[in-house]
């Protein structure tokens, strides 16, 4: 069974800093792409940013400038790297990543989250 583990999550305040990390474990052919994804309360869940196997980015334009995401295909980890944040990055984060547990058995699988609270 796979699972994504996340943490790093907390309290900052605007203009702070935090960086997220996601590992994958369990049975685990291959890791395509991974990423991270938010939901505010009252809101639908929305990309924050993904990252491809061979490490090409792709960012929520509210982000771009300000989050960067990398991984470590050794450690099955996705990284989530958040300066200059704002009130409204508030949410909880979700990992994701679509994963081969065989040679033909890919599932997209999903972490169970991480409060990212932006408050003074």
């Amino acid at each position: 069974q796979v699972q994504l583990v996340e943490s790093g999550g907390g309290l900052v305040q605007p203009g702070g800093s935090l960086r997220l990390s996601c590992a994958a474990s369990g049975s685990i052919f291959r890791t395509d792409a991974m990423g991270w994804y938010r939901q505010a309360p009252g809101k639908q869940r929305e990309l924050v940013a993904t990252i491809t196997s061979g490490g090409w980015p792709n960012y929520g334009d509210s982000v771009k400038g300000r989050f960067t995401i990398s991984r470590d295909n050794t450690k099955k980890t996705v990284y989530l790297q958040m300066n200059s944040l704002k009130s409204e990055d508030t949410a909880v984060y979700y990992c994701n990543a679509g994963i081969w547990d065989g040679p033909r058995d890919f599932k997209n699988y999903w972490g169970q989250g991480t409060q990212v609270t932006v408050s003074s």
